[in-house]
This record gives C-alpha cells, structure tokens and sequence, in this order.
C-alpha cells in the first residue's frame, strides 16, 4: 500500500467521457486528512500512519482522546483510521492529505460498511434457491433445507447457510478506476458503486492487484 485516503460517500451520478460513453461513477468527499499518529518500528514494532477525518466538538470525545488529539497538536477528528504503508516517510504528525494523492487513472480498492439488511432469509442473504410455488411443494419452498447428516455428526457444521442478520459489515470492492479528481473541492469520482449508505464513511487505497 502507498496511497491512502479516508471520505464520505456522497452519491452516485453519471458523467461523459472523451468519446461520449455515459460512465456511472461514485463521488466521494476525499479529504483532506491530516496525520494524528505515526507508528515506527522503533516504538510499536511495525510502521503506519493514523489519519482523521471529519470536524467534531470536545464534547464528543473522552478524556483519552482529547489526550490523544492534544499530543498530535491537531484538531480533534470525528474518525481516524490507521494505515500500513510500504514506506511512511513522506508524512509526519500534523500532514494534510487531500484528493490530489490519487490520479485520474488510478486503480483503488475501496472499503466501507455495508446497508444494513436486518433478519433475512437463506435466499435473499446467500443467494439460495427456493422451491417450486405450486403442486402441494408448500410451506417449505424459502426454508433451508437439508440440516446435513442423522446421527453422525449429530450436529450442524459450522458454516452452515442460516438465517440471520445481513449487511452491516465491513465490504472491500477491489480493482475501480478513478474518473475524476476536483482538488478544489476534495472530491473524486469514481467508476461503479461502493459499499455504503450516502455519507457512509469509506477508506481508498490503491489497489494491491493492480
């Protein structure tokens, strides 16, 4: 990883490129971010940078934080994130990150927290198929199906397609394509969806397939 950056997720919208092809893009608050923390070797065994992101009040924060964001000499952030970058000697404490650390062109991967679903079903949560609707196949055609084997393991495998709570949890999409960078304004658009409600927080990094 060498590029990295925290945003909040705005909308999706859709722009032209040079040859007139409609491109549906993602736009992104990205930026600007400044360093609170950067971890070495020498002291925490491993090297990163702690970005934040986001204005928030005093009263939002307990003592520690407060503590935290007063040994910086920063503003206090609303989110912080850490990332472990192939070389961090190009940011010190107090460092602002804006959009222009990505280019148009650049693939990323992209993280954020899925929509929140609720309870849902095998179907709709893993995608399973369901029964034929007619000749007597009901009240069974959405249900589960098979728990596995009788007596031996006695048990349900781990693993097991269930019901239960869907989304609400971390989703990476791997491999996008950055459109369109408005430094003036921290905003970049980029190619396809992203996990996330609108004004979701994200992370971009650039891809580590590309």
């Amino acid at each position: 990883m060498q590029k990295c950056i925290i945003g909040r997720k705005v909308g999706m919208t859709q722009i032209f490129d040079e040859k007139g092809n409609v491109v549906p893009v993602t736009v992104i608050e990205a930026g600007p971010c400044v360093v609170v923390q950067k971890k070495t070797t020498e002291n925490d065994g491993y090297e990163a940078v702690q970005l934040g992101f986001g204005e928030t009040t005093g009263k939002n924060l307990n003592k520690p934080q407060k503590g935290h964001f007063a040994k910086a000499d920063v503003a206090a952030k609303r989110t912080l994130k850490e990332f472990r970058l192939d070389d961090c000697s190009g940011l010190n404490v107090k460092d602002i990150v804006k959009a222009d650390v990505f280019s148009v062109g650049d693939k990323v991967d992209v993280s954020g927290t899925s929509k929140g679903k609720g309870f849902a079903g095998t179907i709709k949560r893993f995608n399973g198929h369901s029964l034929k609707s007619t000749h007597g196949t009901g009240p069974v055609h959405r249900q589960a199906g098979s728990m596995g084997a009788c007596s031996t393991p006695s048990r349900i495998m781990k693993g097991k397609t269930m019901p239960g709570h869907l989304g609400a949890e971390k989703v990476t999409v791997q491999n996008l394509d950055i459109v369109k960078i408005d430094v003036e304004n921290n905003l970049i658009a980029i190619r396809g969806a992203v996990p996330g409600p609108k004004k979701g927080i994200i992370t971009i990094t650039d891809s580590v397939k590309a």
